[in-house]
């Protein structure tokens, strides 16, 4: 596996639904400090564990857990600077799933 390209990096991720976050990876890749910056839960912030695997140079997939049992998945692609998201969440019929796109943009 080569170099963890996203960490120690700030990027602004804007999702498709409109909801915007600052992700900052540590220095080792392995945690990640979001907070959202515009959509439901604006202010919110979560230091999370990553789980992570190489795909392909500057691709890579990303899931942790937070805090409140949502489970995010993200294909995060350096190159063309673009995420496919997955989450879960509960709601009151049950855990709802989710699937986005977004971009990235450095800080």
């Amino acid at each position: 596996m080569s170099e963890l390209t996203y960490a120690g990096k700030t990027f602004v991720f804007r999702v498709d639904n409109g909801v915007v976050f600052r992700n900052t990876y540590a220095a080792d890749g392995t945690t990640l400090h979001y907070e959202t910056l515009e959509g439901p839960g604006k202010g919110a912030g979560e230091t999370v564990t990553l789980h992570t695997a190489e795909v392909a140079p500057g691709l890579f997939m990303l899931g942790w857990v937070e805090t409140s049992g949502m489970t995010i998945t993200h294909l995060m692609n350096l190159n063309s600077r673009t995420v496919h998201a997955f989450w879960t969440y509960e709601a009151g019929d049950g855990r709802v799933a989710e699937l986005h796109t977004g971009t990235l943009e450095p800080v």
